[in-house]
């Protein structure tokens, strides 16, 4: 297993792991994705912050990170954090822990880069996810509950999400 950051080559592979999330998503949940423009992608590459999980070659895993997420965190947001998001897993490479993975190497991470927390969020209501979550070593934060606007992907109009994180 390999963490490297994501290139401009490796998009329609992301966009492929975003696509087959998205549909395992619907069978577990009623909130799922709603697609993502490329141009945001292309951005966090460029940013440095977009990363996959390389198996044998094989495109296993992506997330991202950000230092900011104001929109869901509010005040807290104000503490020195990074933000997970978007985790999507290769069929093909699910059971392997890769949350477990991505979390620890993002502490590691977070400690090089002074920040005091990690933390994610997903939909509210998956009460799956939010176990698995906390089996990662993540702490249940609350809801927050957001107003959509047009600069974020569209699953965020449906406003509640769950809140986790791990104080380094």
């Amino acid at each position: 297993m390999t963490i490297l950051k994501s290139k401009t080559e490796d998009i329609d592979a992301i966009f492929k792991l975003y696509d087959q999330a998205t549909a395992y998503q619907k069978t577990v949940t009623k909130k799922s994705w709603k697609g993502f423009e490329r141009a945001l992608i292309e951005n966090e590459i460029e940013e440095n912050r977009h990363f996959i999980i390389k198996e044998d070659d094989k495109v296993a895993c992506t997330f991202v990170l950000t230092f900011d997420d104001a929109v869901i965190w509010k005040e807290a947001n104000l503490e020195p954090s990074v933000y997970i998001h978007r985790i999507a897993t290769n069929p093909d490479f699910r059971g392997r822990n890769y949350v477990k993975k991505i979390v620890d190497w993002t502490v590691n991470y977070a400690q090089e880069n002074n920040k005091l927390y990690v933390r994610l969020d997903t939909h509210s209501g998956n009460e799956r996810i939010n176990a698995y979550y906390e089996s990662c070593g993540f702490t249940y934060k609350g809801i927050s509950e957001i107003e959509w606007t047009s600069d974020l992907p569209e699953h965020y109009k449906e406003g509640s999400f769950s809140l986790f994180e791990i104080k380094i």
